[in-house]
């Protein structure tokens, strides 16, 4: 996981590594995917999320597309 402070900077690194520019997530949906996924972590019945699940977290923070669909096997 590589932090940027801007979109341009993004592009940039992007630029001079030769990578394309893939989905971003910003640093409050990032807070907000944490304690999503791993709000019961202690619980005793703790389980991962299921794929309707997670497509659910995602969609509540915004992080949509393909990329985000836990079924995809795009990683556009």
């Amino acid at each position: 996981m590589l932090f940027f402070r801007s979109e341009e900077q993004v592009r940039e690194w992007c630029e001079a590594q030769g990578q394309e520019m893939n989905p971003r997530v910003t640093i409050p949906q990032l807070w907000g995917l944490a304690t999503a996924w791993y709000a019961n972590r202690l619980a005793a019945d703790s389980r991962r999320p299921q794929p309707d699940e997670i497509r659910g977290i995602f969609a509540r923070l915004g992080l949509e597309g393909e990329f985000w669909d836990p079924r995809s096997d795009s990683f556009g």
